[in-house]
C-alpha cells in the first residue's frame, strides 16, 4: 500500500511537469500566427476545435466514453469557461508585455490556489504559505517595475492576474468536484468543447472567423493544440488526482522558466536585473510553498532535539 501510494505521488509530480512545461510552450506557437494578423478568437478556436478533436479521437480509439449527466456537464462547461478565460486573459496579456513575463505573472495562480482551498475548504494556511503569498506578490511588483526606465502596463498585469485567477478556479474545481474521478481524456474533452464553443461564438461577434495564410501558421496551430493543450491538459489532470491541486499548481515553477527562455531564445526579448529577481522571487516563493511539509518536518525535529 505505501508502495502504491509512493508511485503515485511520483507520477502526480512527472505529471506536473510535463503539465507545466508544455503550457510554457504557447507563446512558441501562438506568437507567430498574432503577428501575421490572426485575432485572438480565430487562435484560440482552432487551437480548441483541434485539441477537441484529437481528444476524442484519441477516446474513441481506447474505447473510452465520452458520457455524462446532465448534472455533470454543466459542471464541465463550468470548468471549460474557467480554462477558456484563462487562455483568453494570457492571450490578451501578450500585446501588453513580453510573453515570458506575462507566463510567469500567470505563474500567481497557486497563491490563487492556496487562498481559494482556505476560504472555501478550510484548508490550512501556514506562516510559509504566507511568507511565500507575500513573496510571490512582490516578484510581481518587480515585474511590473520592467527595466527601471519604463514601467510595465498596469492594465497588463491585472488582465494576466486575471488569467491566473481563471486557472487557479479551473484546478481546484477539478479537484473538489466530481470530475476528479472521470478520465482525464472525458475532462480535458468537454474543457476544449466548451472553450471552442466560447471562440467560436466571440470570433463571430468579433471580426468573424479567418483563414490561417500559410503552412506554417497551420503547423503552429496545430502544434498549439497538441502540445500546450492536449498533452498539458490531460497531465494537469491525472497530477490533481495523484498529488492535489495545490501540489500540482506549485509544480508549475516550470512553466515560466520555459516560457521566458522561449522568449529570450527566440523572440529576443529582454532579461533585465528587475525581471530575474522578480522571477526569482516568484520561484522561491513557489518553492516554498512545495516543500513547506518538509520545513515543517525539520523545524519540528530541531525543536524537539533543543527541547531534550
Amino acid at each position: 500500500m505505501i508502495r502504491y501510494y509512493a508511485m503515485n505521488k511520483v507520477k502526480g509530480y512527472i505529471y506536473g511537469c510535463v503539465s507545466a512545461a508544455t503550457f510554457g510552450l504557447i507563446p512558441l506557437f501562438s506568437v507567430p500566427v498574432m503577428e501575421k494578423g490572426i485575432t485572438v478568437d480565430n487562435i484560440l478556436c482552432y487551437r480548441f476545435c483541434i485539441a477537441a478533436a484529437a481528444i476524442g479521437l484519441l477516446s474513441w480509439l481506447k474505447k473510452e466514453s465520452l458520457r455524462v449527466s446532465f448534472k455533470e456537464l454543466l459542471l464541465l462547461v463550468l470548468l471549460g469557461a474557467m480554462y477558456t478565460g484563462s487562455a483568453f486573459f494570457l492571450f490578451w496579456g501578450y500585446g501588453h508585455m513580453a510573453t515570458g513575463i506575462a507566463c510567469t505573472i500567470l505563474y500567481l495562480y497557486p497563491v490563487f490556489v492556496i487562498l481559494l482551498m482556505a476560504t472555501f475548504f478550510h484548508e490550512k494556511v501556514t506562516w510559509i504559505n504566507l511568507l511565500a503569498i507575500i513573496l510571490a506578490f512582490c516578484g510581481v511588483a518587480m515585474l511590473y517595475l520592467g527595466d527601471g526606465d519604463q514601467k510595465m502596463n498596469l492594465m497588463g498585469v491585472i488582465i494576466v492576474l486575471a488569467a491566473a485567477l481563471c486557472y487557479a478556479l479551473y484546478i481546484v474545481g477539478v479537484n473538489k468536484s466530481v470530475v476528479q474521478t472521470m478520465t482525464g481524456g472525458k475532462v480535458s474533452f468537454y474543457t476544449l468543447v466548451t472553450g471552442a464553443a466560447m471562440a467560436l461564438v466571440k470570433s463571430c461577434f468579433g471580426e468573424g472567423m479567418q483563414v490561417l495564410p500559410d503552412w506554417s501558421s497551420v503547423f503552429n496551430v496545430v502544434m498549439l493544440a497538441i502540445v500546450p493543450t492536449v498533452i498539458s491538459c490531460v497531465t494537469m489532470v491525472y497530477s490533481v488526482r495523484y498529488v492535489g491541486s495545490t501540489t500540482t499548481s506549485v509544480l508549475g515553477a516550470v512553466e515560466p522558466v520555459t516560457a521566458v527562455v522561449v522568449g529570450i531564445l527566440v523572440f529576443s526579448e529582454p532579461f533585465t536585473l528587475n525581471l530575474m529577481v522578480g522571477i526569482l522571487l516568484i520561484i522561491i516563493a513557489v518553492l516554498l510553498i512545495i516543500l513547506s511539509d518538509l520545513i515543517w518536518a525539520t523545524l519540528s525535529r530541531v525543536f524537539r532535539s533543543k527541547v531534550k
